[in-house]
């Protein structure tokens, strides 16, 4: 009589095995599976396991691992549900890539991190990485929050001064950022200095507007509890008791980054934001936001928040657009010569800074 060898751990591994998952309450089954088994259907398709319902059980078929991770899934979602969130594709997939990332917060405390609401639309961070550049702010007195485009940097930013302002932990907001072309010219815009002006500081007036009573917004300014200006005008000045943010810093100067970090005052709060595969500074002329990460990194009570692609909010295409930039960013840079002594390269020009 002969007897099979036990499997192997791989084969252990890779054997199918079920799941079941027993939802108490019908109303909550029907929120977790949506309208039509729209967010079933999307579960199945991001996941290796099939996926079986039946009356109020849940019945997942797969490897221990995979299984392991779809129950994981569910738990999270249904907390949401649980907390009366809505689940779109958006918050099944941000789960999903949560967990698979392995990341030590759980998705549904991420989702349901509130900052900021206004006329039922609350303003919340929708990645790990927004969290924890959220709780960075509460944290620490200067951070910087530096990353691609949609990540939420500015936004996220603004709504914490809202919120600081509201709780009157602040006094007054103050938004800044550098009066730089991105390929146009100050010049050639019509009107006023302030008209010149004006459309470089469009987009923050755009976040307050989501933000506040639209109506609000102008008694504040005119009453300097909410100042939006260019970095040139925080010079000679001393800011206290103020949430002030300095968006897009990657067009600062290295004299003008410690010029506006030397404006802090007590009972203030800076967050710096920016991203530094956009800098449209003119040729040779190193960007502020570079060389204070070699000044200040370590040093206490300043935090660098780095988001990445994974933390693009906008269209999912933006992210892949950010990725792709980035593998082609690499490969330029690996193919410029090596630089030889003298800060020469081996073709005898001078190297490129950058």
């Amino acid at each position: 009589m002969t007897t099979s060898p036990p499997p192997s751990s791989a084969a252990a591994a890779r054997a199918r095995v079920q799941t079941k998952i027993t939802v108490a309450d019908g109303q909550q089954m029907v929120n977790l599976l949506g309208a039509r088994d729209d967010v079933l259907k999307l579960i199945e398709r991001s996941l290796n396991s099939d996926i079986h319902v039946r009356g109020n059980e849940i019945t997942i078929s797969g490897t221990p691992a995979d299984n392991a991770l779809a129950e994981r899934v569910f738990a999270e979602l249904l907390e949401l549900v649980q907390k009366g969130e809505t689940l779109t594709v958006d918050a099944v997939r941000r789960v999903v890539g949560m967990l698979e990332q392995g990341t030590t917060e759980r998705p549904a405390e991420v989702l349901t991190l509130n900052i900021l609401s206004r006329r039922g639309r609350t303003i919340r961070p929708k990645t790990v990485g927004q969290k924890r550049y959220v709780d960075s702010i509460d944290g620490h007195t200067i951070v910087f929050g530096i990353g691609p485009a949609g990540t939420g940097k500015t936004y996220l930013a603004m709504a914490k001064a809202v919120q600081s302002l509201q709780a009157k932990q602040v006094n007054r907001i103050i938004l800044t950022r550098p009066a730089v072309e991105a390929g146009e010219r100050l010049g050639f815009l019509p009107g006023t200095l302030y008209d010149k002006i004006d459309p470089y500081l469009r987009p923050l007036y755009d976040a307050l507007h989501d933000m506040l009573d639209p109506d609000s917004i102008p008694k504040l300014m005119a009453a300097g509890t909410i100042e939006v200006a260019p970095l040139a005008y925080m010079r000679g000045r001393t800011l206290n008791d103020a949430f002030i943010i300095l968006d897009e810093a990657q067009n600062t100067t290295p004299e003008q980054m410690k010029m506006f970090l030397t404006r802090l005052g007590f009972g203030s709060k800076i967050v710096v934001t920016g991203d530094i595969t956009q800098v449209d500074l003119p040729g040779g002329t190193r960007s502020g936001l570079r060389v204070v990460q070699e000044i200040l990194e370590g040093v206490e009570d300043v935090h660098f928040a780095r988001l990445g692609s994974a933390d693009v909010v906008r269209h999912r295409l933006v992210s892949n657009i950010v990725d792709a930039y980035a593998k082609w960013d690499a490969a330029q840079e690996a193919a410029v010569p090596t630089a030889l002594p003298g800060n020469r390269t081996a073709h005898g020009r001078a190297g490129r800074r950058r």
